[in-house]
């Protein structure tokens, strides 16, 4: 069957649509994504502003529109953190759904961690043995730890790439003193997280995708079964010269991506505070993420129906 996947981040709003079945690899057969920052679009109040609001209505609409001219027999839509923290969050759902006929699913942030998990356990095997699983998003970070396909562990923290800019940087770059503070509140955040015993360690996002391609992994051009990773001594040189570069500068890199380039440095921080807290040495990334954990949610309902 032909599904199509809406995820509405922080940063961006994402139409996937793919064919796929129960026991089968599901392959992308179309893709837009629009740039809101609807994480940017929060005020002080905690409500998602006025143009926030209308500019996800119309990228939804949009979306729904590309779903049905791609033949999508039926659309997921979930929404994560931007939409989840904001305080106005049951108006903005409501005049989607009034508006572009989409029912919104707010996922809870460990919700989003259990189904990463199972797309990253899909997509390595039984194989990888014990995995431990690590996503650095706009709003929250989502870790994951498990034998089986549901992971024993899922949680979300407040360490998302997004967040920490928009709330904990002044300036472009930011000065010392406010990267040590942030590196601080990872640490804190992360205290009670102690998790060990894993075989194979991976990551997911754009984030630590972006990181792993400044560290020397192979480029988007190689296809995305080619193997990538991230080593903890590979992040720390790349930290080393980002936190001295403009979002402008880092944004005309190979690999790094306008939109999020503003945001790299704090998803380094957060990156790095994570492996170092958590022992690992290197990551290896996994090109499978939530989208399509949700897809491979769906089609296994489907299958015992």
């Amino acid at each position: 069957m032909r599904l199509g996947v809406l995820d509405v981040g922080s940063n961006t709003v994402h139409l996937l649509v793919v064919d796929a079945h129960h026991g089968a690899h599901p392959w992308p057969a179309y893709s837009e994504k629009s740039v809101l920052r609807l994480a940017e679009r929060i005020g002080k109040d905690g409500k998602l502003s006025d143009d926030g609001a209308d500019a996800l209505v119309d990228a939804v609409a949009s979306a729904r529109k590309a779903a049905a001219d791609n033949d999508a027999e039926e659309m997921l839509a979930f929404a994560t953190s931007a939409v989840r923290d904001a305080t106005n969050s049951t108006k903005v759902l409501a005049r989607v759904r009034e508006e572009t006929g989409v029912d919104l699913k707010v996922l809870a942030g460990h919700d989003e961690a259990r189904m990463t998990f199972l797309a990253v356990r899909r997509w390595f095997g039984w194989s990888a043995g014990r995995l431990l699983v690590l996503d650095i998003g706009g709003g929250s970070l989502e870790i994951a730890a498990g034998i089986d396909e549901l992971p024993e562990v899922a949680l979300s923290l407040p360490l998302g790439a997004g967040r920490l800019t928009r709330e904990r940087f002044s300036a472009d770059p930011p000065p010392a003193a406010e990267v040590e503070q942030v590196q601080q509140y990872a640490e804190q955040q992360l205290k009670n997280v102690d998790l060990r015993g894993w075989d194979r360690v991976t990551a997911t996002s754009k984030t630590f995708r972006t990181l792993a391609r400044l560290a020397g992994a192979a480029p988007s051009a190689a296809g995305f079964r080619a193997p990538r990773s991230l080593s903890l001594t590979g992040l720390h040189q790349v930290f080393g010269f980002i936190r001295h570069m403009s979002s402008a500068a880092l944004g005309e890199m190979d690999g790094v991506g306008g939109a999020r380039a503003h945001q790299l440095l704090a998803g380094a921080v957060v990156a790095e505070a994570t492996m170092r807290r958590l022992g690992v040495a290197a990551v290896d990334i996994c090109p499978w993420a939530l989208r399509e954990g949700v897809i491979l949610q769906r089609l296994d309902a489907l299958a015992t129906q």
